[in-house]
């Protein structure tokens, strides 16, 4: 009897073994999917980071050269209040 024993036992424990082999499978491809998903967001982060910081700003520029031209032409010393 001892030896019928031993085989059950060890038929549930491997029952229990390829059920959490499973699991982990399932875990393992989530997993997966996840640190791809991550990997592509990081380097897209980082492409916009580049992107912004080698992009000149043009407005800047342009608000300037504005400021001083309106100042100059529009307001004379000579006109009366």
């Amino acid at each position: 009897m001892s030896k019928v024993e031993d085989i059950i036992a060890a038929s549930k424990l491997n029952e229990l073994i390829r059920k959490k082999d499973e699991d982990d499978k399932t875990c393992r491809t989530v997993l997966w999917v996840l640190a791809i998903v991550g990997a592509i967001a990081a380097v897209a982060a980082i492409a916009y980071a580049v992107y912004c910081f080698f992009t000149p700003d043009y407005l800047e520029d342009f608000e300037e050269d504005f400021d001083d031209d309106f100042d100059d032409d529009f307001f004379n010393e000579d006109d009366q209040v």
